[in-house]
Order: C-alpha cells, then structure tokens, then sequence
C-alpha cells in the first residue's frame, strides 16, 4: 500500500460497471494508475477509445483506456476495487492471485453482507478492507458508464477499528474526488444498509411498484418494517454489532428514496436481468435457517421472487 503522498497508487478495478468504472475512472482521472478489468464489447470499446464515464455530479469525462480481462498480464496492485455483481463472485475471486502483494488492499464496495467474508477467504483477511456504494450506475453502451444519485462510498476495516491504511486511502480518495466516509463500525453500517435494501428492494420487486407507492401504503410499509427487523435480528444472532439506529435509519432512507424510482433488483426483473436475488434476500435466508431464526417476512418474498430469479437465470446462462 503507497503511503507517500505524493507517489500515484497502482490499482485494479475488477468489475467495470457503474460504480467500478465511476469510482475507479475518478481515481485514474486523478493520475493513478487504474486499470480496468472488463470482457467483451465493453473491454475492446474501452481499449480503443478510453472510459467514458457520464456522471451527474461530475459531468463527462474519459480516461485512459487500460484495461484487460487477464490479471496474469499484471503486477502486484496497491488497491483492488472489487465491485462485481454478487452472482459473479465465484468467478471474479479467482483473478485475485497475480494482484496482491504484501501490502495490497482490496475492497469491495458491493451490495449484500458477506463479500468481506468470501474476499478473506480467497485472500485473507488482512488484505480486505469493506465498504458499499450509495448511487445508481450502469453500462449504457460499451465503453460507457453512467453516476445518478448520491454517488456516495463509505468504507473500513472488516473488524470494528480505525487503521492508519484506512485513513490513507481516506486522503487519496477525497483527494480524487471521492464523496467517501471512513467509518469506525463499517460492519454495523453494512448490515444497516444491507437490512434496508434486502427488505425495501424485495418489496419493490415483489409488488412491481415505485417507492412512494409502496412507502404510503400502510400495509406495505409494515411489510418492509417487518423485513428490515427481521434481517437485523438475524444480524445481532450472528454477533454483528448492529447499530441502535439501524431501523430508524432504513426506514428514513426509504422515505427519502426518489418517489418514483424503483430498486435496481425491480430494475433487472423487468428489463429480465441477472438478479442479485441470492445475495440479498436469499442470504437473510440461508443465514436465518442455519441460526434457527424466524423470518416469515423474507421467506415469502424470498418465494415469491424465487421462480422469476430462477427463469431469469436460464435466459442468461451464457453471460
């Protein structure tokens, strides 16, 4: 990990979507030397033309077209961005090997609640560092990703604490143009952001509605309240240090949400997109069966979305 100020950091984006290619073309955009790991149409447009990224906060901008879809071609990394969909894990993980050195970072800034957990596996635990993304983000053509929303990071250690590599990565990113917080108790920020969007997003798939429909339905409402408390008992069962906010919190989120946006998981149902599904509720699940807890809440939307996940699936097999 480079500590100098004043030297550029070596970093790796695996998974050049809407918030690797956001983030990660900031920070090439700020002369570090990023390079992007793609396939396709999307890697080819990129090698050729550069990464165009189309942001509402920080207009349009493109940045050198490094990119390749094989990490054997490169060294060691001081950062890996790891921001994958959550399907693609099992995949992804395994071009990790020829980027960590002894000091390399890799953080995911994904969606669900056990990244951390499958990155420390692969790599160990000291490597890895957690955070999420606040934004909405997409490829909208090949060699082209857009920022909407906040565009908002928040990060830390795996483990309640504050390290000094945190705080320097803290520096580099705000220095790039990152809107980013380090946080202390970045694992209860993780099961508090993972608790409103397993439940909110489930809803908004299962109901096929926009939030401020779902959100002014009483008995909506109390659907998704039920699904959040669920997850964060499933959260304290598990020893994670949830956060005494933590319900108040995903409840004023969902009230803040754009009234007629919908969820990025209702999103990939219609357009029949790869779900995230597995990672999100099916998780709340999986976990809440292995502690023998009761989530009635999610078990049904978990069966209710689950044949649709299932027919999606099949249609994208090949990608």
């Amino acid at each position: 990990m480079v500590t100098n100020a004043n030297e550029n950091m070596k970093v790796a984006v695996i998974g050049t979507g809407g918030v690797g290619g956001y983030f990660g073309g900031l920070l090439a955009q700020a002369g570090h030397e990023v390079t992007f790991i793609a396939r396709g149409a999307h890697l080819k447009a990129i090698k050729a033309n550069g990464l165009r990224v189309e942001s509402q906060l920080d207009g349009t901008f493109t940045v050198p077209g490094k990119a390749t879809d094989n990490t054997a071609e490169l060294e060691p990394q001081d950062l890996v961005l790891f921001t994958v969909k959550m399907y693609h894990n099992s995949d992804a993980v395994s071009h990790l090997p020829p980027l960590i050195g002894p000091e390399t970072v890799v953080l995911t800034l994904q969606n669900g609640i056990d990244n951390g957990d499958i990155l420390a596996e692969a790599v160990g635990e000291p490597h890895v560092m957690i955070g999420s993304a606040y934004m909405e983000g997409r490829i909208s053509e090949p060699g082209v990703v857009t920022q909407a929303g906040p565009g908002i990071a928040a990060f830390g250690e795996i483990k309640v604490g504050i390290s000094r590599r945190g705080e320097n990565l803290l520096q580099r990113f705000q220095e790039a143009g990152w809107r980013v917080n380090l946080h202390e108790n970045m694992p209860g920020m993780l099961w508090k952001k993972f608790a409103y969007i397993a439940g909110s997003a489930a809803v908004c798939a299962a109901a096929n509605c926009v939030y401020e429909e779902m959100r002014t339905k009483p008995e909506t409402r109390a659907l998704i309240q039920n699904a959040v408390e669920e997850v964060l008992a499933v959260g304290r069962a598990r020893g994670a240090p949830i956060m005494s906010d933590s319900l108040a919190w995903a409840m004023d989120s969902l009230d803040r949400f754009p009234g007629q946006g919908r969820a990025s998981l209702a999103k990939d149902f219609t357009e029949q997109r790869r779900v995230e599904l597995e990672g999100l509720t099916g998780t709340v699940v999986r976990m809440a069966r292995e502690l023998e807890i009761p989530t009635p809440t999610n078990d049904f939307l978990y069966a209710i979305l689950k044949p649709a996940a299932v027919r999606i699936e099949a249609l994208n097999s090949g990608s």
